[in-house]
């Protein structure tokens, strides 16, 4: 199947009347646009296309009708960096430039200024054809820093991340970025190339830089930021104070030098000289990393991999406060990292990354983390199958492509993939680490060890890499329940709604839909033949942190004879609505709609009261390991099933197990189980039986399993034998009649 681009997409968010007349003005101001909800990166007041990035749109600055073009051959353009200027070979500081004449300096001023204004501006040019804008900042990694390479190569993926860059230092609202990386992505040179690109314009600031470890930070420092600022044109290069080559900071400022009268009558311009008083550094890893501190770039690299006790949450929520001023962002964070086992450091910056989603705000517009979240897939950045145009090669090509090198790329990066994934399926520690390192999802990137997992998670990622693979999004449908026409009690309707709560899979067809049994004014469910729903509800609707779990809800088919995916979870909830009600009126609806009775935890009964108050009570299941006479009074009123016993934990876990062995994963037909959901197989892999409150989806689907399977939980009455008293009469049978004889044995 041939790879569909899904990185970005042009939007139309403004009209191209608004565009046009606010471009004749040069109007567009560099920065956030409230009104049309668009981040500029323009600095020229006029703007082009508005793409979309992660949930991020931003406007590109208007194509110019002149573009740069290394030839008037098609395959021969693209990106060439610019030989160096020979007249500037020997000029080293901006002391010796002021020692060469007036009319030399003339004749090179129009270069300056052009390079000044590529830095600021971007630079637009012909790439196989088609005009290509990259920023400022990218332009000045291509073409004025050295790598371990030496000239970095042009890629598309670095020049869309480099666009999402821009738009976090343009966006006001914005404290930086997180980005989900794969590995040798070129991250470390970037954001390397980004700090001395900002810290050679500023003044009165200071740069900082942080890592898993500290000499990881002092190695970055060493052997990229302090090479690329060695590496740059006298023009961009402030006077320097202290070593060449500092092991711990870059100072940009005038040396303190003790003046005689000789040197002073000798270069008396000394005394006009400023410096910019900016300094780059780094510290060691720690929650207290640059505590107090006031940074103008934070740079965060490897920061998925920073290992107990360290914690890159933790040490993020010190650092935020060095770049604010009270309410206003005057710093930003450039955030990177591929990420470890989740037990190793890596759940810390998922929840960072998962904090950073630009389409979750709060009233402030800021997401919860105050970062952006970048996630760029491996096939788009991966070494060796980037062409000369800087372009992936998704697909194994007709005939070979030709990389920057001048080498052919006869084979697709998503075939190379797919067949290193192929070979470690073995060894699925191996496997995930693989994933890790080079993800295509998101999933990917946060994939967890196997070691400490309860139940088959070789089945489990099976199924989840089957659902990626198959684009499950296409399967399922978001949306909310409604009663129909706002009228409680009546008929449920379903909704598609992007931003629902709701996931399903499947409903029933029009005659099973909403059926409901009435009988002695109870309502009861109509397909309890069909399936059952599992639940792990909650009582309070606020909590002290705002961080109590979600409630859950799941639907699962039985075997049966009507026109339903048998063995199949069909629905998945979970989320925490501002307040219980909802919660409970969601469930009630989604029972309703399908028809199919619950089997709840009742340690938190509200929601099972909530069902018996509305004449629900029929939907709400017993406990399955006991009989009527068995229940104590809350059960009977309001059904439902403890968590406190351990019986009870036992066989919950035991009915996932199954569940899982039985119906997920590759299966021994050679097709793949109907698990759709992921969240819910990503909270099986973790699921731990003695912290079972962080689980909230396995405590749903273990009671969806159980209520769908009660029959092997029925109790076994225990029969008490009693030894039979049978009497035996003996007769007497002389004469003409028989006689009983009294005696008994």
């Amino acid at each position: 199947m041939k790879y569909e681009q899904s990185l970005y997409k042009i939007v139309e968010p403004i009209k191209l009347n608004t565009i046009k007349r606010l471009n004749k003005s040069k109007k567009w101001e560099y920065g956030y646009n409230k009104d049309n909800d668009v981040v500029v990166i323009s600095k020229t007041g006029m703007i082009g296309d508005i793409i979309e990035i992660q949930g991020l749109q931003i406007a590109l600055p208007k194509q110019p009708s002149n573009i740069y073009s290394h030839s008037k051959d098609k395959a021969e353009q693209k990106w060439k960096q610019f030989p160096a200027n020979p007249a500037f070979k020997k000029i080293k500081t901006v002391f010796d430039w002021q020692d060469y004449p007036d009319d030399f300096k003339q004749n090179h001023y129009e270069y300056i200024d052009e390079e000044f204004k590529r830095r600021e501006e971007g630079f637009w040019f012909m790439n196989n054809g088609k005009p290509t804008y990259i920023t400022g900042t990218h332009y000045m990694y291509l073409q004025w820093s050295k790598i371990d390479v030496g000239a970095p190569d042009y890629r598309e993926a670095n020049r869309l991340f480099y666009i999402f860059w821009e738009a976090c230092k343009a966006d006001s609202r914005c404290y930086g970025m997180c980005y989900l990386k794969n590995r040798r992505s070129g991250f470390s040179f970037m954001s390397s190339a980004e700090t001395v690109n900002l810290a050679t314009l500023a003044s009165d600031s200071r740069f900082g830089i942080l890592s898993k470890t500290g000499a990881d930070a002092k190695k970055m420092f060493t052997d990229k930021v302090v090479p690329i600022s060695l590496n740059y044109p006298f023009f961009f290069k402030p006077i320097q104070d202290g070593m060449d080559r500092p092991k711990s900071e870059l100072a940009y400022r005038v040396p303190a030098k003790k003046f005689t009268r000789k040197k002073i009558r000798e270069r008396e311009e000394m005394d006009d000289v400023e410096g910019l008083d900016t300094t780059i550094d780094w510290k060691n890893t720690g929650d207290n990393s640059y505590d107090g501190e006031k940074l103008s770039l934070l740079v965060h690299d490897e920061s998925g991999k920073w290992e107990r006790p360290d914690n890159i949450r933790n040490n993020w929520r010190v650092t935020k406060t060095c770049l604010r001023l009270g309410s206003r962002v005057v710093g930003k964070c450039m955030m990177g990292s591929t990420s470890n086992s989740l037990d190793k450091g890596g759940d810390n910056f998922k929840d960072l990354y998962n904090n950073s989603d630009v389409t979750k705000r709060n009233r402030n517009g800021q997401t919860k983390s105050g970062l952006y979240s970048l996630f760029i897939p491996m096939e788009w950045n991966y070494e060796g199958f980037i062409d000369q145009y800087g372009q992936p090669v998704f697909n194994t090509p007709s005939k070979p492509a030709i990389d920057p090198q001048g080498m052919e790329i006869d084979y697709g990066v998503i075939n190379h993939w797919e067949n290193e994934a192929e070979g470690l399926k073995d060894d699925q520690d191996a496997l995930n680490e693989f994933y890790r390192q080079f993800p295509r999802t998101e999933e990917h990137a946060f994939r967890d060890e196997t070691k400490n997992s309860l139940f088959n998670l070789i089945k489990i990622y099976e199924q989840i890499d089957y659902n990626e693979g198959n684009r499950n999004s296409s399967v399922i449908t978001t949306g909310n329940f409604q009663w129909l026409n706002g009228k409680k009690d009546t008929m449920v309707t379903f909704n598609p709604d992007p931003n629902g709560r709701f996931k399903i899979s499947w409903v029933p067809s029009g005659k099973l839909q909403n059926n409901v049994i009435l009988k002695n004014g109870v309502k009861y469910p109509g397909n309890e033949h069909m399936g059952a729903f599992g639940c792990d509800s909650y009582d309070i609707s606020g909590t002290v942190d705002n961080k109590g779990s979600k409630g859950a809800l799941h639907g699962l088919t039985k075997f049966s004879m009507e026109d339903a995916p048998a063995n199949t979870f069909f629905l998945e909830y979970i989320a925490r609505p501002q307040t219980a009600e909802i919660f409970f009126e969601d469930v009630l609806m989604a029972l309703v709609f399908y028809g199919m009775p619950i089997l709840a935890e009742n340690n938190k009964p509200r929601l099972l009261y909530y069902l018996r108050r509305r004449g629900y009570r029929g939907f709400s299941m017993n406990r399955p390991d006991k009989v009527w006479n068995k229940l104590s009074i809350a059960e009977k009123e309001v059904g439902g099933i403890p968590n406190s016993s351990e019986d009870i934990k036992q066989a919950h876990a035991a009915a996932i197990e199954m569940y899982i062995n039985d119906h997920v994963g590759l299966l021994q037909d050679g097709t793949y189980g109907t698990m759709y959901f992921n969240e819910t197989l990503n909270d099986w892999s973790k699921f731990d039986i003695n912290r079972r409150t962080k689980h909230d989806a396995s405590i749903s689907t273990g009671l969806a399993i159980m209520a769908c399977n009660r029959h092997l939980y029925r109790p076994n009455p225990k029969q008490k034998r009693q030894p039979l008293n049978i009497s035996i009469s003996k007769y007497n049978n002389t004469g003409f009649s028989s006689k009983i004889i009294n005696n008994k044995i």
